[in-house]
């Protein structure tokens, strides 16, 4: 009895808890994706300064104080959606080279609005090694999700301080549960 009146009382207050705001946005043909208010997109200077690469990625949306970065990329790639568990080795393995210190909060395959991703949730730490360095370690919350549509891989990725995390956890996850491809 006291665990039915227990569950009851937390589905009651769970439904209640106010759902991150998103604006859906049309990338492309087949491909929408969930914004979250406030946000606005990075003009071509800005992905150039934030984004240095030779590919640049299709979209970058900040907030405004221009701390919170939610992009989308695409490259070719020579994988399939059936590789997707060596994948997510091989991405573990080279986010953890990219960072000094990563702590993985998750990582899977999921499927979300009835496409298969890779995904991580992660806090990465990059701390400067020089002896006589005096910077701080930079910490970051991020949540990376993968997907494979015929021979591009898209790269779905919400960069906050990790400081903020708790603010921003539930935007990301709503951020990447909004993806839809077709």
């Amino acid at each position: 009895m006291k665990t039915t009146v227990f569950l009851l009382l937390f589905f009651a207050l769970t439904a209640f808890v106010p759902q991150p705001k998103l604006t859906t946005t049309k990338l492309g043909t087949g491909l929408t994706v969930g914004v979250p208010a406030g946000f606005a997109p990075l003009p071509d200077d800005g992905i150039a300064v934030k984004y240095p690469a030779p590919r640049k990625p299709l979209a970058v949306y900040s907030n405004p104080s221009g701390r919170v970065d939610y992009s989308v990329a695409v490259r070719p790639t020579t994988f399939e959606s059936m590789d997707y568990a060596v994948l997510l080795k091989i991405y573990k393995s080279s986010i953890q080279r990219l960072y000094t210190k990563v702590d993985f909060l998750k990582e899977d395959i999921r499927t979300v609005n009835g496409r298969d991703f890779i995904y991580f949730e992660f806090v990465s730490t990059v701390s400067d090694a020089r002896r006589n360095s005096q910077l701080a370690p930079i910490k970051r919350y991020q949540t990376v999700q993968y997907a494979i549509v015929k021979d591009q891989m898209y790269v779905f990725t919400f960069v906050a301080p990790a400081e903020e995390q708790a603010k921003w956890q539930p935007t990301a996850q709503a951020v990447m549960g909004a993806i839809v491809m077709k």
